[in-house]
Formats: C-alpha cells, sequence, structure tokens
C-alpha cells in the first residue's frame, strides 16, 4: 500500500511537473534548443569520425608488404615460404608475382620493350604481395610483420609505404581527443544551462516554497517538481539533438554516396545506432538532471519562510 502510494505520488509530481513546462513553451523550447545544439555538435563530430574510421577500415591493401626473394632462391623455396606465411595468424593473403611476371608487366608498362630485350638476364627477382589481416593493418602490426619477414632466408628485403597511413591515423586519433574535449565542456554548459533555468523557476515560485515549508515539507519533497522538470529539459533536448543528427546525415549522405563513386567506393554515410541514441538519451537526462539537483539543492535550502 505504501509502495502504491509512492509511486503514485511520483507519477502526479512526474506529470505535473511537464503540465508546468508545457505551460511555457517558448521558454522551454529554447531551454530545450540550447541542450540539443550543445549535444548535437560532438554527437555529429563523433558521426562523421566513426565514418571515417569506417570508410578507412577497409584500406588494409594500403598497408601490403612487397618481400623480394633473393635471386638465388628457386620457385620451391618461394612457394614453401608463401604456405608458411599463410599460416601466421596476422596475414590474410599472399600472392606470388614471379619474375617472369613483373617483367612482363613492366615490359607493358613502362614503353621499354625494346630496351628490355638487349637484357641477358632477367633482373627482377621473385615478389610475394602479402596483405596482413585487418587487425594487424596497422603502423605497429605492419611494422611487427615486416620485421619477422625481413629476418627469414632467401628474403632479400621487405618494402612497405605508411607515412601516409601514420599521418591519417594520427589525424583520426587527434579529432577523437578534439571530439572528447569537446563534448566534455558541452556537457559541463548543460549542466550550468539546466541549474541556471532551475534556479530561475525557484526564485519564480518562492511564495510557493516558502508555503509548503510552513506547512511541514521537507526539502526533499519541495525538490522533486524541479528534479522532474530537469528530466523532463534533458528528454526534450536529447529528442531535439537525435533529430538533428538526423537531418544532418540526410542532408550530407548524397555527397558523400558521391564521392565515394567518384573513387570507385560503395561506401555510404551511416546513422547513428539504436544503442548510440539512447545513450546519448540517457546522458542528456542524467547530465540535466544533475544541473537541476545542484540548482535544487542549494537554493531550495537558502529559501525560509518568514
Amino acid at each position: 500500500m505504501r509502495i502504491g502510494a509512492y509511486f503514485s505520488r511520483h507519477a502526479q509530481v512526474l506529470i505535473g511537473s511537464l503540465g508546468r513546462i508545457v505551460n511555457q513553451p517558448f521558454a522551454t523550447l529554447m531551454t530545450m534548443g540550447v541542450i540539443a545544439v550543445a549535444l548535437a555538435l560532438p554527437l555529429f563530430l563523433s558521426l562523421l569520425l566513426q565514418n571515417a574510421r569506417s570508410a578507412t577500415g577497409n584500406w588494409n591493401e594500403a598497408y601490403d608488404l612487397s618481400v623480394y626473394m633473393d635471386k638465388k632462391a628457386g620457385a620451391v623455396r618461394v612457394q614453401a615460404l608463401a604456405k608458411q606465411l599463410r599460416q601466421r595468424g596476422d596475414v590474410a593473403t599472399v600472392r606470388i608475382i614471379t619474375a617472369e611476371q613483373a617483367l612482363a608487366e613492366f615490359r607493358s608498362d613502362s614503353g621499354f620493350g625494346t630496351a628490355l630485350d638487349a637484357l641477358a638476364d632477367n633482373p627482377l627477382p621473385d615478389t610475394l604481395v602479402v596483405t596482413p589481416t585487418l587487425a594487424a593493418s596497422t603502423p605497429q602490426g605492419t611494422e611487427t610483420l615486416k620485421a619477422a619477414m625481413a629476418a627469414m632466408s632467401d628474403v632479400q628485403s621487405v618494402q612497405i609505404d605508411t607515412e601516409w597511413v601514420k599521418r591519417l591515423h594520427a589525424m583520426l586519433d587527434l579529432l577523437r581527443r578534439v571530439v572528447l574535449l569537446t563534448g566534455g565542456l558541452l556537457g559541463i554548459g548543460i549542466v550550468l544551462i539546466v541549474s541556471n533555468t532551475i534556479r530561475l523557476d525557484i526564485l519564480n515560485r518562492r511564495a510557493e516554497i516558502e508555503v509548503m515549508k510552513l506547512v511541514g515539507a521537507s526539502d526533499g519533497f519541495t525538490r522533486r517538481p524541479f528534479l522532474y522538470t530537469g528530466i523532463w529539459y534533458g528528454l526534450g533536448g536529447g529528442l531535439l539533438a537525435l533529430l538533428l543528427v538526423a537531418v544532418a546525415s540526410m542532408v550530407l549522405a548524397r555527397p558523400v554516396a558521391q564521392l565515394a563513386f567518384l573513387y570507385g567506393s560503395g561506401f555510404g554515410l551511416e546513422g547513428l545506432k539504436a544503442i548510440t541514441g539512447l545513450a546519448v538519451l540517457g546522458l542528456s537526462v542524467g547530465l540535466s538532471w544533475i544541473g537541476s539537483w545542484l540548482a535544487a539543492t542549494r537554493h531550495i535550502r537558502a529559501i525560509e519562510p518568514a
């Protein structure tokens, strides 16, 4: 019975606080709008960063390693080394380019066919093109693989050019930190915005609070409707933020698809996942509740009936 009455009182305060902010639509929308913008900015940047990582996640071909064999190593040794490399956990595929194939490709692509005919021997070695797995397609992973293959017998040299990929990863990591820092600062801003809004609401209802305290209401009971008001602000602001990000994603989806098509890719801009949307709503409600709790606890405690 007491439990039912407890939840009934909370439900009444919850609905009552919603009715109060609905009766002030302009001020409510202004507060929710500020919360939405503060959430949407880091959320959209995070979405773009996530898509950038997804778009570059399939660039493990950029980490292909060219293993040049010693000229003295025969075809049997090349096949054996390729089989050995395929058994490694950090290797996805191994492709063999024989010296004859390499010379034929160079002859057709370079335009020096006549000059090459004058060569007594084929100067090009047998080559293994090693593609690491996606998990190993990092600067550190490929350097480890390169060192391991360079130490193998009959391997003359291992070549890889990943400087531009290292720069890309460094830039993405820097952007991720910028997004986290921006999100943290704007999160503090949400707490301050809601706190100030609740403070003004408390000052406007000072006479009502004094009457409640005269009849014996505790600070916790008096504070409850303001906490629920903060929750409504956070929920509304979070929903508006998701709407803003969804609209921005729709606006950019077609240009991104066209750009990817020009680069021969079928990449499409990914939207927010359901779990991300729920996390954003939870974060928005949590920050708004903290702001309302700080303001309500401080200012209600300071109000004493005359």
